[in-house]
């Protein structure tokens, strides 16, 4: 072997030496530099003795000290430091820790139903005088929906993205839920009548509204103040839909009062279908009633607020007041005035048998949590 080569593997043997340096010195192209003389240095912050730190980490430090540093005085103060470092960490955000398992369960299963908005946006299609045949209509109907389906489409968006980056979501789960909601939509018994399908938005965007509330305010009392501001301004949007349909409703309650009427008592006799109520995740049959249970067990959204929805749209429509209706329309105004006490009597009933159940049993049943290890 050549006397270089025989000089390299030396070099190379040798701890603590670059080869590429050694190289460069044996083939002329670099000088030796003088020797330094040694550097000890002792940080002043109290040392690491009590600080605990795993195997692997353990071994990278010491490799690190026998292979040398550019600037080992810096290291020693800098390892010295984090004890000092430690008590700072709790400057970082860490607010998605605090909120209970069961409002996640609601805010995931409040994102499972706004991610399925290309089913509303088809349902609104099928009504009668709202359609947008070309996909691009200059109706002011089919301008509406379309413009209603875009601020909608945020809604799902971010709340999504806020559960991925809480760490705390079988993200793959809740997308299964999503994509099965859609492929199997629902029905809320519309049957192409227009003025059915704004009364049930009339009633809807004010559930999700109350929904969206709920869970800010639930946020902010578990220390969420990011997502309570941002669940809060979800709220807003459902508030001015909300007030949109009501608006679009009562029009047609002056313009057609009889038929409006009718309308009115057919939908909240057969009683307003949630959007989600046929969610799964193909491994929890009873996945809507579940998460349902845990939304108003924690009072995000309950049987209760049904029944004062439905006495909000009688107040709202004035429908006690309504005169000029034929027989057909004043027999549905009787009925559906006599609505809100019924369900109110029955909410009480249900809410008992709900605050019955443990949260912790109710909460367990869910793919959508990652479960500790």
């Amino acid at each position: 072997m050549p006397l270089r080569g025989t000089m390299l593997l030396a070099l190379a043997a040798l701890p603590g030496v670059v080869l590429g340096r050694a190289a460069r010195m044996v083939s002329g192209r670099g000088q030796m530099p003088a020797a330094r003389s040694a550097v000890r240095c002792t940080a002043t912050e109290p040392t690491l003795a009590s600080f605990p730190l795993g195997a692997v980490e353990a071994e990278f430090r010491r490799r690190k000290r026998a292979s040398g540093c550019l600037y080992p005085h810096k290291v020693e103060v800098l390892q010295a430091m984090e004890p000092f470092v430690e008590r700072h960490l709790n400057i970082l955000k860490t607010e998605c820790k605090g909120i209970p398992d069961a409002l996640l369960v609601a805010i995931v299963g409040d994102t499972v139903t706004e991610e399925a908005l290309p089913t509303y946006q088809t349902l609104l299609n099928t009504f009668e005088g709202m359609e947008d045949p070309t996909g691009t209509s200059e109706s002011p109907w089919a301008r509406w929906s379309r413009g209603w389906t875009a601020e909608e489409n945020r809604h799902g968006d971010i709340l999504n993205k806020f559960l991925y980056l809480t760490g705390r979501i079988d993200m793959r789960a809740m997308e299964v839920t999503v994509h099965n909601l859609i492929k199997d939509g629902f029905n809320p018994s519309g049957e192409k009548d227009p003025y059915r399908g704004i009364i049930y938005t009339s009633f809807q965007e004010r559930a999700t509204k109350i929904s969206h509330q709920n869970v800010a305010r639930l946020c902010g009392e578990a220390g969420a103040k990011r997502l309570a501001i941002l669940t809060t301004r979800i709220a807003g949007d459902e508030a001015r839909h909300e007030m949109a349909y009501q608006a679009f409703m009562k029009e047609i309650f002056r313009l057609d009062p009889s038929n409006a009427m009718i309308s009115f008592n057919e939908m909240m006799k057969a009683q307003i279908v949630m959007p989600a109520e046929l969610m799964t995740d193909a491994s929890n049959p009873n996945l809507f009633d579940d998460f349902s249970r845990v939304a108003q067990r924690i009072g995000v959204y309950t049987a209760v607020d049904y029944a004062h929805i439905i006495a909000y749209l009688v107040t709202e429509f004035n429908a006690e007041n309504m005169t000029g209706l034929n027989a057909e329309a004043q027999a549905a105004q009787e009925s559906v005035c006599a609505l809100p006490r019924r369900y109110e009597k029955l909410a009480e009933r249900s809410m008992k048998g709900i605050m019955a159940h443990k949260e912790e049993d109710l909460v367990g049943k869910f793919s959508w949590l990652h479960r500790p290890h």
